[in-house]
C-alpha cells in the first residue's frame, strides 16, 4: 500500500525513490511485524484470558507438560495479522507471488483457527477432525498446482524444481507437479504444527526457515545475482523478500511472549499458517528439495512420527521413548530450554547448509 502510495511521489521529492528498493522495504516491514506484536501481544494475551482461551494438555503428552493448561492460546491470530498487515503495507500488492503467499497464510491458518475453536471454545476433545484438516489442505495444494500450471509465473520451467549442490540441474515434475505441490503443502504444514509442542520451538526454527528463503527471494528475483549464482531468475519473486521478512519479525515478535515458560502459545492457528506458508513459498521459489534441508527440524520431527507409528504397527516395538522427537529429549531428561535452544542450532546449521548450496552449485 505504501509502496503505491509513495513511491509515485519520487517526481516531486527524490527522497520516495528509497521505496523502489526491496532491502528498504523488507527491513521495515520486519519492524512493523515486531511491533504489532509488541503492542497487540500483551492485549491478547489479557483478552484470552478473560475468555478463559486456554490450552488443554493432551492425555499422551509427557507429565510436566500439565502445568501449561489454561496458558492463553489461539495467538496465531496475531501472528497472521503480523505477517499479512506488514506485507500489505509495504510489498507491490499487484506481484502474484505476494498474493499467492499471502493467501496460503490465510487459507492454513483458517483452517488451524477452526481446529482450535473447536477444540478450545467448543471443548471438543479432537478439535477439527484429522481427515478434514487433511482434505482443506489437500485442496489448497491442488487449487495451488493448478493455478501455477494455469497460470505460469515464469515463462518456463514453472513445473521445475532446482536440485541443490547440482547447476543447471532441474526436475521436471510434469503431469506429477500438482500431487508434488499437495505434498509440499500438506507435509510442510503439518510438520511445523508436530514441532509446535514446546515454548518457542517451532516460532524460532521458523525465523530461520524464513530468513534464509527471503535471502534466496531476493537473489532469485535479482538478473545480476541470479546469473553470478547459476539460480533460476525469476522476474518479481524478489517480493516475497518482504513477505518473509514479516514472518521472520513476526515470528520473533511473538516469540517475546511465547518464549519459556509461554505466556501465549499460538495454537493450529499459527503452526498450520507457518507451516503452509513456508511450503508456499518454496514452491513458488521452486526450491521444493531445498526446503528438505532448509527445514531439516521439522523434516527430522515429522519423520520420527512416521516411524515411531511405522515400527509400533509392524514390530510392535517403539524406535523413540515418545514423538514427534522433542518429547524423545524430555523423556532423556533434557529441560525444555536445553531443547528448544539446542533445536534453534540445529535449525541455525541446517539453515547455513542450505546457502551453501548457493556457492557449490
Amino acid at each position: 500500500m505504501l509502496y503505491h502510495l509513495l513511491y509515485p511521489l519520487k517526481e516531486y521529492f527524490f527522497a520516495f525513490n528509497v521505496f523502489r528498493y526491496i532491502t528498504f522495504r523488507a527491513a521495515y516491514a520486519t519492524v512493523t511485524a515486531l511491533l504489532i506484536c509488541f503492542i497487540f501481544g500483551p492485549r491478547l494475551i489479557k483478552w484470552l484470558a478473560r475468555l478463559q482461551i486456554g490450552e488443554r494438555i493432551k492425555k499422551q503428552a509427557p507429565e510436566r507438560h500439565s502445568g501449561k493448561a489454561g496458558t492463553p492460546t489461539m495467538g496465531g491470530v496475531l501472528v497472521i495479522a503480523a505477517i499479512v498487515i506488514p506485507t500489505l503495507l509495504w510489498s507491490n500488492l499487484t506481484n502474484h507471488y505476494v498474493q499467492v503467499a499471502v493467501g496460503a497464510t490465510l487459507w492454513t491458518g483458517m483452517i488451524g483457527f477452526l481446529d482450535d475453536y473447536l477444540s478450545v471454545v467448543k471443548k471438543r476433545d479432537k478439535g477439527l477432525i484429522g481427515r478434514y484438516k487433511l482434505i482443506g489442505q489437500l485442496l489448497f495444494g491442488a487449487a495451488l498446482g493448478g493455478y501455477l500450471v494455469a497460470n505460469p509465473l515464469v515463462s518456463h520451467g514453472m513445473t521445475s524444481t532446482a536440485v541443490p549442490f547440482l547447476k543447471d540441474l532441474y526436475i521436471n515434475w510434469g503431469y506429477f507437479y500438482i500431487p508434488l505441490v499437495m505434498l509440499v503443502i500438506t507435509g510442510t504444514s503439518n510438520a511445523v504444527n508436530l514441532t509446535d509442542g514446546l515454548d518457542g520451538l517451532a516460532t524460532g526454527i521458523a525465523a530461520f526457515c524464513f530468513l534464509a528463503f527471503a535471502l534466496l527471494a531476493y537473489l532469485g528475483g535479482n538478473r545480476v545475482f541470479s546469473e553470478y549464482l547459476n539460480i533460476f531468475y525469476q522476474e518479481g519473486a524478489g517480493e516475497l523478500t518482504i513477505y518473509c521478512m514479516s514472518v521472520v519479525g513476526a515470528a520473533l515478535g511473538f516469540l517475546w511472549f511465547n518464549t519459556h515458560p509461554a505466556q501465549i502459545f499460538m495454537g493450529d492457528t499459527g503452526s498450520l499458517a507457518l507451516g503452509g506458508a513456508l511450503g508456499t513459498v518454496a514452491v513458488l521459489l521452486k526450491s521444493e528439495l531445498l526446503l528438505v534441508v532448509i527445514g531439516g527440524v521439522f523434516v527430522a520431527e515429522a519423520l520420527s512420527v512416521i516411524l515411531q507409528v511405522g515400527s509400533f504397527k509392524v514390530t510392535g516395538k517403539r524406535i523413540f521413548k515418545m514423538a514427534p522427537l522433542h518429547h524423545h529429549f524430555e523423556l532423556l531428561g533434557w529441560s525444555e530450554s536445553q531443547i528448544v535452544v539446542r533445536f534453534w542450532i540445529v535449525a541455525a546449521l541446517f539453515l547455513l547448509l542450505g546457502m551453501s548450496t548457493l556457492k557449490l552449485r
